[in-house]
């Protein structure tokens, strides 16, 4: 019966919290496409993931990084899912469902972005400076957090030459961050304080850290990481005949990784 149903097919939208997260995922009953609809099994799925999540073969530390490929992703609420956890996830479905799909993800991946953005404000002051390390995973998402950021945030990128010269890799950024409101006043009163963000690396005229590395844009990104991680494999893993330890082990997976997500299996 309709009223047994965990989603009503007469709504435009659904709300899931999913990980003390607050989710809304858009849908379409009345498309001839069955993928525009938040089917109730991929809520079952989630919820699953979510009871199960704290020890076990699903819990973030076990799930961390493996790469996930959805068959059928529809509205994409099972791949969020899994992508919450810490997983690489690639969402596929038909054509005519894709933009729904890419709307879903923007729109939450926007959302949890706030709720963290949220944290950092309620647990920071004037005087707090935020130490920040990310990996790049997805360049849409990492460029929609940089720019939340410097819209609330005095945001300094640390140049590699500043990072150890092993623990270091171009998909790795650390950033410093601080109030903008009191950086403007140490600017305005061209004097130093003891908040003021520390200055890591010479900007040049259009404000970019002269000697960090910049992609912008999927395309070069690409291109940036998978030339400079070939080139750190090559000078600080030994390929030649010296032997990997953890950390360079841990990169070289990674570097496979990016290198085979492009792949597209016919």
């Amino acid at each position: 019966m309709e009223e047994d149903r965990l989603n009503s097919p007469h709504t435009s939208a659904i709300s899931l919290e999913i990980f003390g997260h607050q989710l809304q995922f858009s849908q379409d009953p009345n498309s001839k496409h069955l993928g525009t609809t938040v089917w109730d099994a991929s809520m079952v799925f989630v919820k699953f993931l979510e009871r199960n999540c704290r020890k076990g073969k699903f819990c973030p530390a076990k799930l961390k990084g493996k790469r996930v490929i959805e068959l059928g992703a529809g509205c994409g609420v099972a791949g969020f899912g899994m992508a919450m956890l810490g997983c690489d996830v690639v969402t596929t479905d038909q054509v005519e469902v894709l933009p729904l799909l890419m709307r879903n993800v923007d729109r939450n991946t926007s959302r949890i972005l706030q709720s963290h953005l949220q944290t950092i404000f309620s647990l920071s002051g004037p005087k707090t400076t935020i130490l920040l390390g990310y990996e790049i995973r997805n360049m849409v998402v990492h460029e929609q957090m940089l720019q939340i950021w410097k819209s609330n945030f005095e945001v300094k990128t640390v140049p590699r030459a500043k990072m150890d010269n092993k623990y270091q890799h171009p998909s790795i950024h650390l950033y410093i961050m601080g109030s903008k409101a009191q950086q403007l006043e140490v600017e305005k009163e061209g004097q130093h304080h003891d908040v003021e963000v520390p200055e890591v690396g010479s900007t040049d005229k259009h404000g970019n850290d002269e000697d960090s590395e910049s992609c912008s844009g999927v395309d070069e990104s690409e291109d940036c990481s998978s030339k400079e991680v070939l080139e750190d494999t090559k000078k600080g893993a030994g390929l030649e005949g010296g032997k990997l330890d953890d950390w360079e082990a841990r990169r070289c997976g990674a570097m496979a990784a990016r290198l085979l997500r492009d792949i597209k299996i016919t």
